[in-house]
């Protein structure tokens, strides 16, 4: 089996860049589903990218890189959160540990 660290570089930036595609191009996937299903969202995502450019991107920035415009945009679109999803997402979240 193959380590994770042994994908090529250029492989692994393109297969995350399809995943930014999608998660840009499917809108209906709100957050806070994908928070109650996989623990992780475009936020984290977004915090993952902060994290990882060495103070080279704030947290708007990286936001924007992920989003593919300003946060408060893409937010404003998105129906509020039921009572499940919230308690679902704090399931999940609850096995990231």
């Amino acid at each position: 089996m193959s380590s994770l660290e042994d994908l090529d570089d250029q492989v692994a930036a393109g297969a995350f860049r399809r995943l930014v595609r999608h998660l840009r191009h499917r809108e209906d996937a709100q957050n806070i589903d994908l928070m109650g299903l996989a623990g992780f969202c475009r936020n984290c995502l977004s915090d993952w990218v902060e994290e990882a450019s060495d103070g080279a991107l704030d947290k708007a920035a990286a936001r924007d890189a992920i989003y593919g415009e300003p946060y408060a945009a893409f937010k404003a679109r998105q129906p509020e959160a039921t009572a499940e999803q919230v308690e679902a997402m704090r399931i999940s979240v609850a096995k990231n540990g």
